[in-house]
């Protein structure tokens, strides 16, 4: 009997505990705002000094509750970026465009660091590349 006691009392343990873990299974797959990119990076390919060093990243949210870029930042001074400020709401889509000073000759190889309130991926980074030509040449 005692024996039969002990195996009922792990069994259930055990039960428990499976149990508990398709819980967290299930809270794993949160709500909330979940951001996707058409591309995340940008090929300028050869352009000539002082062309058009702009671009625009489009995103999604494909969640459920509104999504907020709290921090779009430059790995440098000669790329500027500019952002959706509002909300974007499920389903909807926002830009983030970016303008590299192609008054700098060489090769362009920069980063984008893209933060936020993103359930699955908070942080993202974006990438721009290429190489600047001087005309003269």
């Amino acid at each position: 009997m005692k024996k039969f006691f002990l195996l009922s009392m792990f069994v259930s343990m055990a039960l428990t505990v499976l149990n508990a873990q398709e819980v967290k299974t299930t809270v794993d797959n949160t709500d909330g705002p979940k951001i996707a990119f058409a591309q995340q990076e940008h090929d300028y390919g050869t352009i000539q000094k002082g062309g058009d060093g702009n671009c625009e990243f489009t995103f999604t949210n494909n969640g459920n509750e509104p999504l907020i870029l709290s921090n779009v930042k430059a790995s440098c001074g000669c790329t500027v970026p500019t952002w959706t400020k509002e909300p974007v709401m499920p389903g909807k889509n926002g830009t983030i465009k970016v303008r590299y000073n192609t008054n700098n000759v060489g090769g362009i190889n920069k980063t984008i660091t893209v933060t936020s309130n993103a359930v699955d991926n908070p942080r993202i980074v974006l990438k721009i590349k290429g190489q600047v030509v001087n005309s003269n040449n």
